[in-house]
């Protein structure tokens, strides 16, 4: 399957374009690492349709996630675009359990997003670091403080709810 073509053809919608990759990813056709090496070198209309179809596959389907996809979204937090940005989040927070050891770049990458400008970044931030603080992992004390801290200096209630939800899930 080639995912260049399927994200060139102007015959479907950019939703219809995450769908069907999103498809293709549940049923094997393409693989997830396939799909990462992909993203990793396009521009980032197309990396972040890939994500977005990584996201979607994920929330269906965790255990599709592979430890070389964990690490392309994780360093995806960092990039320029708010999608790229917001959809890693997502794909985080649906895998996270299944990677406890590669967290700490995650956290402390996902923290940076939470001041970012975007809503949008800031809600898939607060619902990657909620699902992480979830796990009860041995990060879970320093992040539970700062979590609280964060979730205090929040203006925008949507995103101030998913830190208090997962607070409080968390005991």
């Amino acid at each position: 399957m080639n995912i260049e073509a399927i994200l060139s053809d102007k015959t479907r919608k950019p939703k219809e374009k995450t769908e069907y990759l999103s498809a293709l990813l549940l049923e094997n056709s393409i693989s997830v690492d396939t799909l990462c090496a992909f993203a990793q070198t396009a521009k980032d209309p197309a990396k972040a349709t890939c994500i977005e179809a990584l996201e979607y596959a994920t929330r269906q389907n965790p255990g599709i996630a592979s430890e070389t996809m964990f690490r392309m979204v994780t360093m995806s937090l960092a990039a320029k675009a708010p999608r790229v940005k917001w959809e890693s989040a997502k794909v985080i927070g649906n895998t996270a359990r299944l990677f406890p050891k590669l967290l700490d770049e995650a956290i402390t990458k996902l923290l940076d997003n939470t001041t970012h400008e975007g809503t949008v970044v800031r809600w898939g931030a607060a619902f990657a670091l909620g699902e992480i603080l979830k796990l009860n992992t041995s990060l879970h004390a320093n992040l539970l403080a700062t979590l609280k801290t964060i979730s205090e200096r929040e203006e925008k209630n949507s995103i101030k709810k998913l830190y208090q939800s997962a607070i409080k899930k968390s005991g």
